[in-house]
């Protein structure tokens, strides 16, 4: 069951990386013809949201998650307009607030090893 979990966090990273959503969102069809060429994260986001959208309407259901459990948790969080759909605007906003939690995840954890006991002086320090 490794699949979806990989496919979650490539989606995620896919998506967080891609350019910033545009005013009006759009399916994964449209976007491809903005006259901003998109980024090759975005390409791979665009593709993977696809791939999940069985019946091709240009949003994903909860039956075309449904076997994908860390996806169909993650449903409601994603889905922000409440209409039981998710989009690809609001997975996208959804994979930005997850590598933004990420970041800050790993920026706190970061900063709880160096001031470990025993980490030894900041790369800072030692210059000094």
């Amino acid at each position: 069951m490794k699949f979806p979990l990989a496919l979650l966090a490539a989606l995620g990273c896919s998506m967080a990386l891609a350019q910033p959503p545009a005013t009006q969102p759009q399916p994964p069809s449209a976007a491809a013809s903005d006259t901003q060429t998109p980024t090759k994260g975005e390409l791979k986001a665009m593709r993977e949201f696809k791939m999940l959208d069985f019946n091709g309407d240009g949003k994903l259901s909860r039956s075309e998650v449904v076997l994908f459990p860390r996806l169909s948790a993650a449903f409601d969080e994603a889905d922000t307009d409440h209409d039981n759909y998710v989009s690809y605007a609001e997975v996208r906003a959804f994979a930005a607030k997850y590598r933004a939690e990420r970041e800050r995840s790993r920026a706190a954890e970061h900063d709880l090893a160096s001031r470990a006991p025993g980490a030894g002086p900041s790369k800072d320090q030692r210059s000094e």
